[in-house]
């Protein structure tokens, strides 16, 4: 390998110097614009400099333009911008930098200087970072990443499972004073429950295990999944509970370090070779698994034995008080130490005939999925398609008292989410104890209502709806405040558009003439499509068309959507004028609701990309067909982008909810590279009038 820490070799007899030979990857969690931005920004770069590059985009329209084996051996450097997990281990043995996705788009040049003199990666350890701040590109933390890649492959394991529980309840389970909610034995009912038990018995190590792999690599999979299944299982620490996803992420957590540190021993050659594959795993699924069952299981189960007796020893206090305190502890972790104490507390006095515990824990056990499935319907922006997905499945869940469908919730964003579960949780036991309702089986949630097995029915549904409504709330609020707190980072938010879209109010449509500058680009995700189409220029300034008006961007950008000067001066007018730019085209339904739906996406995070670029996106039924806007600003329009520019080249992209596919996302990605390269804004900045604005775009291929 030619090495990149010195100046590029030179071949015999006074050939040419050989080119450094460098590769990059590009990616986002969920987005696209900011991945084709930073390759086309490294590429660019790497021209300058006369360097060879090659980059791989990891988009939502999947990998493009991969790196071969071939590729990799050629290489003297590897950079990787990207802010979501990308496998190292093909890089081995190379000079490699990771870094976010934004200083690849920001600082191109001092990445590939950087780069020339970075560490080698090894299989057994991770790359190392650039060490730079970047602003709002910084790269996401290592735990962080780690533990979205834990959520991630849990979810489907919470879906399935919550989904065949439920189902199996509700169409072959009964009630029954001495057992519950109860499915008949050796029935088919059965066999279904018992399929989803163990899809959520799988749910615990596997949340576990990948937040171990996402930090120590293939080695620490097994430790972690182990130790998850150890921390869910309480028998094996004297308890009667398992310590529930708190305790896998913990596990997760300690396996992946545990698993760097052991690769930073030095062993002799010989070992190397079986040190990932046998040494690793078993020395550290082994130290793991003892120290949570002798140091950490004990206080485990210590603290559930004295939070039953301080329990025991509230029943004579207000029921009010009581019932708070047992919504709190059922919504704390959702099948942990602290909801199971409370839950076999609720249980346990059913046989002495005091019913009215069981119904204060019975109003909370739905809340918790109830909550986070309402608060992903009434701000969907705040959250991914996944996550809405996973919202709906949490609801069905929620209503067979399955407090395990916000765990995916509570996972990806403690700090939010269960706060507000313990809020609402609190609420609808407080309620639920002031009415006095009683629960006479050991569940919860409204199938038990439906089933018959509760007093006072009318206040049981009131307690669930008040705790349902305090948690959304709550939880919508919190998520809200925690987006605006990091709007200095590059937020990248589905890479479908988000569910809003730009609505217009002002000014009518029209094409008048204008001047402009550059713009910004709007967050990375919009879900509209163009296509380029071919267009000839004439000799002179202006560009014609062949046509009679050139077809741009697969026809949704036309010279009616196009403005030469926008009169707006801050962004909300300029999105309204926007939107009636839009709304000539007769595709646009309701234009305030386009221009109400614009306006909460910039509230997420802003549109502008930078370079004077921005480009606000949505989806949404408030216009019937995919259409695209253009309009230059000469004073610019304040947007909030990263890199403090104002949007002097604004393109307003909307779809309708019903339009998706991979297309959108491949024009999008296309618009965006091209905007990257200066002469194009250039040519984009002094076109005359809208149709050789069009001329401009018809360059996009």
């Amino acid at each position: 390998m030619t090495s990149p820490a010195g100046p590029p070799p030179t071949g015999d007899g006074g050939d040419e110097p050989q080119r450094l030979k460098l590769l990059a990857v590009t990616a986002c969690p969920t987005g696209i614009a900011h991945t084709y931005m930073a390759a086309e920004k490294l590429s660019q770069a790497a021209e300058r400099l006369g360097i060879d590059i090659k980059v791989e985009t990891q988009g939502s329209i999947g990998a493009e333009n991969v790196l071969d084996d071939n590729d990799v051996r050629a290489a003297d450097g590897i950079i990787v911008a990207a802010d979501k997990d990308v496998d190292l281990s093909r890089f081995a043995g190379k000079r490699v930098i990771t870094v976010g996705v934004a200083e690849g788009i920001h600082h191109p040049e001092r990445l590939i200087e950087q780069v020339r003199s970075a560490p080698v990666h090894t299989a057994d350890g991770p790359a190392p970072t650039s060490g730079k701040g970047n602003g709002g590109g910084k790269e996401r933390s290592l735990p962080y990443k780690a533990l979205m890649n834990g959520v991630s492959y849990m979810i489907p394991f919470v879906v399935v499972g919550g989904l065949l529980i439920a189902i199996s309840l509700s169409l072959g389970g009964h009630t029954d004073p001495s057992g519950g909610l109860v499915i008949p034995k050796d029935s088919f009912w059965m066999d279904v429950n018992n399929i989803g038990v163990i899809g959520f018995t799988l749910m615990v190590p596997i949340l576990s295990g990948y937040i171990a792999y996402a930090i120590g690599d293939r080695p620490a999979l097994v430790p972690g999944m182990i130790g998850g299944w150890i921390a869910n299982t309480g028998a094996l620490y004297d308890s009667k509970s398992g310590a529930g996803f708190i305790g896998a992420i913990v596990t997760g957590f300690l396996a992946g370090y545990l698993v760097l540190w052991i690769k930073k021993v030095k062993v002799p050659k010989f070992a190397q070779p079986i040190m990932p594959i046998i040494v690793i795993p078993i020395v550290a699924t082994t130290a793991l698994g003892l120290f949570f069952i002798y140091v950490i299981g004990k206080p485990i189960s210590w603290v559930f034995e004295h939070l039953t007796n301080w329990l025991s020893g509230m029943t004579g206090t207000s029921a009010v008080l009581l019932g708070a305190i047992l919504g709190l502890m059922i919504a704390f972790d959702m099948g942990g130490p602290v909801n199971k104490t409370a839950f076999l507390f609720g249980s346990g006095l059913i046989a002495t005939g005091n019913q009215t515990v069981m119904g204060m824990c019975a109003a909370a056990i739905p809340v918790m999925p109830l909550g986070q499935g309402v608060a992903t319907l009434i701000r969907k922006r705040l959250y991914t398609e996944q996550e809405r997905e996973t919202g709906l499945a949490s609801l069905f869940m929620g209503c067979f008292g399955i407090s395990e469908g916000a765990i995916p919730f509570a996972a990806a964003r403690p700090a939010q989410v269960i706060p507000a579960n313990m809020l609402g949780g609190a609420v609808a036991g407080a309620v639920a104890g002031l009415a006095g309702v009683s629960d006479a089986v050991p569940h919860g949630g409204p199938i038990v209502a439906v089933l018959g097995a509760v007093g006072g029915v009318p206040m049981f549904f009131v307690a669930v709806a008040i705790g349902t409504a305090v948690t959304a709330l709550t939880t919508v609020t919190l998520v809200d405040v925690s987006e605006r707190r990091r709007r200095g980072e590059v937020l990248i938010p589905s890479a479908r558009m988000p569910e809003p879209a730009l609505a217009g109010g002002g000014g009518a449509g029209g094409t008048g003439p204008v001047r402009a500058g550059s713009s910004k680009s709007g967050d990375s995700t919009a879900e509209s499509a163009v296509s380029p189409v071919s267009v000839a220029q004439g000799s002179g300034s202006t560009a014609t068309a062949v046509a009679d008006e050139p077809e741009v961007l697969s026809g949704y950008l036309t010279e009616e959507t196009v403005r030469v000067r926008l009169a707006a001066t801050d962004k909300e007018s300029a999105i309204r004028e926007m939107a009636g730019l839009l709304a000539a085209t007769g595709k646009v339904r309701d234009v305030e609701e386009l221009v109400r739906t614009a306006l909460r996406r910039e509230e997420q995070g802003t549109t502008g990309l930078g370079e004077e670029i921005a480009i606000p996106h949505a989806k949404t039924d408030a216009v019937s067909a995919p259409v695209v806007g253009f309009a230059r600003s000469d004073e610019g329009i304040e947007w909030g982008s990263l890199d403090g520019t104002r949007a002097r080249l604004v393109f307003m992209i909307s779809v309708p909810e019903a339009a998706a596919g991979d297309e959108h996302l491949r024009i999008l990605a296309l618009l965006s590279r091209k905007l990257m390269d200066p002469a194009f804004r250039e040519r984009l900045t002094a076109a005359a009038d809208e149709r050789a604005v069009l001329a401009v775009l018809s360059e996009v291929e």
